[in-house]
């Protein structure tokens, strides 16, 4: 068999698409399938996913993927995922109980203030690497034991499953074999130690979840069984799980401590390499599990911007000043200057360093002169902005200057933005050849796991930059943006 045969589906399953992509072991994918599906919005700060939605547009595209390649043999499979999405489902009949809540959600926020003001963020952040914010999965999962009826009580009994996008994938494709998740997954729901790589008794405690219902742990790069053949006609082995932003740092080829990566999707998910050491934060960012292997963990300084496309979205489908996401682009470049025009996309409140769960969005600087071009500049400026913030904060903590920063995710498709962002940051920004970083990494894990490469370096030599951003904004312009925007945070938070 050669190269070119060894073929690796990676099921990419995402805030607001399920995709499928396979790759051949040189990193190149040859055959995607994507498909969207519906946001739910049931009430003020409240967001869902129907699970049955998520689990068939996963199957829809992985079908139409393996099709595309009827001739090879797929050998292995990698998941990545929304990290944080919760889903509870019934281990009898695999149905959930409830919608999965997403990880923008923000219902439980004034169950996490009532936690901070007992002062228990401190014990939280010391085992977790996190802070109290509903953004993580443990005040999710007691919301839905607690909010639909007899849950508890199954609960209780063993007769639930929970766990996040990826556990729920697994137990759909393996139709109940495995109940798993991997460390960087379990990293993020504010109920699992990351000094001792375990669930910690202390923190179901306070979070009011019962160890009965969580699934086990391994390694990013193990074994989760196979596929059912009843499921996608063939059993194919699951290699990997990884959250979706630990995978976009593998697939960049972060592996050395120092090394920052930057994905711009929904959100905007800037991770650090800090290699063997968990580095504490104190500028608000979030410690974490990059990657774990044999074991071991690699951690990660981690800063989360909760609205990046996001924004350009609400430009398209909300306001419809724009068609598609590209035409941003020239609106932005038609433009001499922002004149004043800031957007702090905080529609479900502000992320690292800020974190302010009942902040709302804003737009300042309005005149009779706005206009579209404005709406869209602001929009993409304030993903530069708040990376600015993430990469300021990174540095304080990591006590080291970032000297470059490899970027991906969809948007980086847009100049514009791309030479925003190395002009903001006053740093080179390397683009991929290959954006499809998030899907790739968990492609490279689990091929690592399956014996295709034989060790992380191997997989850095497919590293490849297609371009090179170079800062060319002057000192003076720079400090005026980062100042007024900073302002216009300032103006957010005052509205609270």
């Amino acid at each position: 068999m050669t190269k070119q045969d060894e073929l690796i589906l990676s099921i990419d399953q995402g805030t607001t698409s399920s995709r499928a992509i396979i790759f051949n072991s040189d990193g190149a994918a040859l055959h995607t399938a994507q498909q969207e599906f519906e946001q739910l919005f049931p009430d003020l700060g409240w967001v869902e996913h129907d699970p049955e939605q998520i689990w068939a547009t996963t199957l829809a595209t992985c079908k139409q993927a393996l099709k595309q390649c009827a001739s090879h043999t797929v050998q292995v499979i990698g998941i990545t995922n929304q990290r944080e999405t919760t889903v509870v489902w019934e281990r009898a009949t695999g149905k959930p109980i409830y919608n999965a809540i997403v990880w923008q959600d923000r219902r439980t926020a004034d169950i996490c203030q009532a936690y901070k003001e007992k002062g228990l963020e401190r014990v939280v952040k010391e085992k977790t690497g996190l802070l109290l914010d509903p953004y993580f999965s443990g005040s999710k999962i007691a919301w839905i034991l607690d909010n639909v009826e007899g849950a508890r009580r199954q609960a209780e009994q063993g007769k639930l499953a929970c766990g996040t996008i990826d556990s729920f994938l697994l137990w759909r494709l393996t139709e109940g074999k495995l109940h798993a998740t991997d460390a960087t997954n379990a990293s993020r729901t504010a109920l699992f130690n990351i000094h001792t790589q375990s669930w910690d008794d202390e923190l179901l405690d306070l979070f009011n979840v019962p160890s009965a219902i969580l699934p086990e742990v391994h390694d990013s790069a193990a074994d989760y069984g196979s596929t059912q053949v009843s499921v996608l006609g063939t059993a194919i082995p699951i290699c990997a799980m990884i959250g979706d932003q630990q995978s976009a740092a593998v697939g960049q080829c972060c592996f050395d401590a120092g090394q920052v990566k930057s994905t711009y999707g929904t959100g905007c998910f800037a991770l650090m390499n800090t290699g063997e050491k968990a580095v504490a934060s104190s500028h608000g960012l979030l410690t974490t599990v990059a990657y774990r292997l044999n074991d071991k963990p690699a951690y990660a300084l981690e800063g989360s911007i909760f609205v990046a496309g996001a924004a350009v979205q609400w430009l398209r489908d909300k306001m419809q000043l724009i068609n598609k996401a590209s035409e941003t682009q020239d609106l932005a470049q038609a433009l001499d200057s922002n004149d004043g025009v800031y957007m702090v996309p905080a529609f479900v409140g502000l992320g690292a360093p800020h974190w302010n769960p009942q902040a709302r969005g804003a737009i300042f600087g309005l005149t009779r002169d706005t206009g579209p071009a404005h709406f869209a500049r602001a929009a993409l400026e304030s993903v530069a902005y708040q990376t600015h913030d993430l990469i300021e904060a990174m540095s304080k903590d990591a006590g080291a200057s970032v000297p470059a920063i490899r970027i991906d995710g969809g948007m980086v498709g847009n100049d514009w933005l791309c030479q925003m962002l190395a002009d903001i940051l006053d740093l080179p920004a390397q683009r991929p050849s290959n954006t499809e970083t998030t899907a790739l990494g968990a492609a490279y894990l689990a091929g690592l796991q399956a014996g295709l490469y034989d060790s992380l370096e191997q997989i850095s030599s497919h590293y490849q930059p297609e371009r090179l951003f170079s800062p060319q904004m002057n000192l003076e312009q720079r400090e005026l943006l980062l100042n007024q925007w900073q302002q216009a945070v300032q103006g957010v938070n005052a509205m609270v």
